[in-house]
């Protein structure tokens, strides 16, 4: 702006013109002489300059770019104009008028609508994006729901700056929903890839107990497997059952096999070490007489205590005990008496039932395993007690196998559906898991149609599946590489433990560090997942024996430390009773001192040490709170008596009342000093009190002042009894005996305040000006001392003026003064 104004001055041209002044002789003016006219238009034009150039209004602006004196000055105008309205109205003027204006104007309307347009646009997509955001956060649709959701929020950091804050919330809001609905999934996701591996891990555990189980029914008596063996394989299942079945949802039948199987290794388990137990009695005794009763009782004794399996083939040492016992068959498991096979036939009966309504309810899938159920069911029986159910058991089986080609007729179309689907993900780029999920789900849409006696589109399911699956083996080969790293991490953490338990010193250890260490290397250890249930074993042994090792000092500790605050709690409880209060509620916070001070406990132990702690200091503290409220009352009953107290005191102020009722309210208001009142209302007493206090001295003063005026008028009248008059005033009389009667006037105004007649200022003056020589000032000090001061000249009035000296306005005058006292 300032090299335009400047360059616009640099254009301007001085021009002179010569001209006669007016009223002279018109003559040749010498040029020297000549003096140069004002130019109106260069003033204008200047003028306008300095206008634009001191920022002007937008209105005249308007005016400058429609009627500027140049073109710059115009166009200048113009382009400082940024009201819409106003460059359409210079516009509509110079259309036709000003072509450089008009162009200036047209470009910045035509900037304008399009700044305006992008920003509509920005507001648009704003809403667009605020919009989705919340669709995003109420839609079911999970595919690709984060990559949807990074998109947005891509999308929203090009225009974020540009929201409004109502906007700004909404969508931040959305976002958190939709962060949220993320974290789900992703939960979810790792949720259904834990159970399903939790199920796998299940099914292997059933899978191996039962092979075990076989192996061990089916073994020859000479072959006894290792005890330290199956101990492990015992204890290592039940710990991968316990994880397998770790917060999530377990069959009841699944459990049940579990149970049935486990339980047959323990007692087998149990009968082993047995054996192991009395394995010297059982040689004794085969080398005896067998005829020999003792010896007899001696086998049954020991064949009562081993207790061995009947499911089970007796080793030979056990099957020379049956023998010397006059046991038959040693070698072979002994069948179940009478009692145990009616029991086994009444549960095939009910099985059978099932299997018939089964049946008829066109159930396949539940049928066949009915009937697999009853198949084994009718081999635990003898040869009397199967008899009557072979018959059924066959027409059942014609049933199934009926059932069985129509569900094939019915299936077969959804079969042939399910095979389709699958060759069609075999061919589908899809993630891993996802992709084994679904093949997962396919297979199971596949046996809930209870399978297919059609070879041939089995083999067509099963090459699909198997096409479909071969992506899948590199990240599941990569999964298991992930358990091989965390079966190192579980060495790592038993070697690091080992060290640690063979470098402590126990009786210098810092307790709640060895406690961490404890905590810590079980949280690592449940951490290290997923793992080889079979290449864990030996681990799993080795870390709980460890663990074992390390969890005996702690919990002599926290016994220890148990004891120690069972020892708090009994002294806390003692202290329910105790008094005086305060020494109870003190040895209270120092017990609480000592209780943080002891190290670690257990956690259950300690909480119900705790709460028994905590409740006999909340008796004791309860004690104090009692007794607070009962202080409470006693002042809420104080105040009230104190209220009523102080309304009667309160109302004496419109009573105009005498000293006597006001002493009897002062009274009255002392009797309460002794109450337990609260603090305000204790204010108020002492507020009222020197309010009465004031009254009764009002009171005395007034009557004083009344006493002083009649004497001063008696006096005046000549009928003064001096008799009545106090002593003391002979003796304040004469202190200030040397004055006269106007003298004695002047001080008593000079004293209460009271103005003096003009005629006696000057003497007023002198009097002042002696009372401070005299170091007594203007005012008389204190009321008390103004009082006595006051008294003193009353005296002298009455006992020491000549009655030639007193006169009636003086006697009013000094009447006046005295009233002052009191209003």
């Amino acid at each position: 702006m300032a090299a335009f104004i400047q360059k616009l001055f640099k254009n301007r041209k001085s021009t002179g013109k010569s001209g006669a002044t007016p009223g002279t002789a018109k003559t040749v003016p010498s040029p020297k002489a000549d003096t140069p006219e004002v130019d109106p238009r260069k003033e204008q034009r200047a003028e306008q300059l300095q206008q634009l150039a001191n920022a002007p209004s937008g209105e005249r602006l308007e005016q400058l770019a429609i009627s500027g004196l140049t073109a710059d000055i115009r166009s200048e105008a113009a382009r400082q104009i940024t009201d819409k309205s106003r460059l359409q109205r210079v516009q509509k003027e110079a259309k036709g008028r000003d072509k450089t204006v008009y162009q200036l104007v047209r470009q910045t309307l035509q900037d304008i609508r399009s700044q305006e347009e992008q920003q509509q646009k920005t507001r648009e997509r704003i809403q667009t994006l605020v919009v989705q955001a919340e669709d995003q956060a109420r839609s079911e649709d999970t595919k690709l729901y984060e990559a949807r959701l990074d998109t947005l929020l891509k999308q929203w950091s090009e225009v974020e700056q540009e929201a409004s804050t109502n906007q700004t919330t909404e969508f931040l809001e959305s976002v958190r929903r939709c962060r949220e609905r993320v974290e789900q999934l992703k939960s979810e996701a790792e949720q259904a890839i834990r159970q399903q591996e939790q199920q796998k891990q299940r099914t292997e555990t059933l899978e191996l107990l039962q092979t075990t189980l076989d192996e061990l029914r089916q073994q020859s008596p000479d072959e006894v497997p290792s005890l330290a063996s199956l101990d492990a394989l015992q204890k290592t299942q039940e710990n991968r059952w316990l994880e397998a079945t770790r917060e999530t949802a377990v069959e009841k039948h699944e459990q049940k096999t579990y149970e049935n199987r486990m339980q047959p290794l323990r007692n087998y388990i149990a009968a082993l070490k047995r054996l192991a137990q009395y394995k010297g009695e059982l040689a004794a005794i085969t080398e005896r007489q067998p005829g020999d009763e003792n010896v007899q009782r001696t086998a049954k004794e020991l064949i009562k205590a081993i207790e061995w399996p009947a499911e089970f083939g007796r080793p030979t040492q056990l099957a020379a005990a049956y023998k010397v016992a006059g046991t038959a068959k040693a070698n072979a498991p002994q069948k179940p008496d009478s009692e145990e096979q009616k029991q086994q036939a009444e549960a095939l009966k009910a099985t059978l039932e099932k299997l018939d309504a089964a049946l008829e309810a066109k159930q396949l899938k539940e049928s066949k395993q009915l009937f697999k159920h009853a198949q084994h069911q009718l081999k635990d029986l003898d040869h009397r007690h199967s008899k009557p159910f072979q018959s059924r058991i066959q027409l059942l089986g014609g049933q199934l196998r009926e059932l069985t080609d129509w569900q094939g007729f019915a299936t077969q179309p959804k079969q042939i559906a399910l095979c389709e689907q699958m060759e069609y993900l075999a061919t589908q780029p899809m993630e891993p898991e996802a992709k084994a999920e679904r093949i997962h789900e396919l297979q199971n849409e596949w046996r809930e149609l209870g399978g297919s006696s059609d070879r041939a589109l089995w083999s067509r399911f099963k090459a699909a599946s198997d096409k479909a699956y071969e992506p899948c083996k590199a990240y599941f080969s990569a999964k298991s590489g992930l358990k091989q790293a965390n079966l190192e991490k579980r060495k790592a953490i038993c070697e690091e433990l080992e060290s640690f338990l063979n470098n402590a010193d126990w009786s210098t250890i810092d307790w709640k560090s060895a406690e961490r260490i404890h905590q810590t290397a079980r949280q690592e250890w449940k951490a290290a997942w997923p793992i080889e249930f079979r290449d864990n074993r030996p681990v799993q042994k080795r870390f709980d024996g460890l663990l074992k090792k390390l969890e005996s000092p702690l919990d002599t500790e926290r016994q220890k430390n148990e004891a120690l605050k069972q020892d708090i709690v009994e002294r806390a409880n003692a202290l329910i009773s105790h008094e005086p209060l305060t020494e109870a509620m003190n040895l209270a916070k120092s017990l609480q001192t000592e209780w943080q001070q002891i190290g670690i406990t257990r956690h259950r132990e300690d909480r119900k040490l705790w709460q028994a702690f905590r409740k006999a200091c909340d008796e004791i503290f309860a004690r104090r709170d009692a007794r607070k409220s009962e202080q409470q009352e006693a002042t809420r009953e104080a105040d009230e008596r104190a209220e009523a107290v102080l309304a009667r005191s309160q109302a004496l102020d419109s009573d105009e009342p005498d000293s006597s009722t006001i002493e009897n309210a002062l009274g009255n208001l002392n009797t309460l000093a002794q109450d337990a009142v609260s603090p305000q209302v204790r204010e108020r007493i002492a507020q009222d009190k020197r309010r009465l206090t004031q009254m009764l001295e009002t009171l005395k003063v007034r009557g004083e002042v009344q006493s002083w005026q009649a004497h001063v008028q008696a006096r005046l009248d000549g009928n003064l009894d001096t008799a009545k008059l106090p002593d003391s005033w002979q003796s304040l009389a004469s202190e200030s005996d040397a004055m006269d009667a106007r003298e004695l006037v002047i001080r008593a105004e000079i004293l209460t305040g009271s103005p003096s007649p003009d005629s006696d200022q000057g003497r007023r003056m002198e009097i002042q000006v002696q009372r401070l020589a005299d170091g007594m000032g203007n005012s008389g000090g204190t009321d008390t001392n103004k009082n006595k001061q006051l008294e003193s000249l009353v005296a002298n009035w009455c006992t020491q003026q000549p009655e030639d000296a007193l006169d009636s306005q003086l006697a009013a005058r000094l009447n006046k003064a005295i009233g002052t006292l009191v209003g």
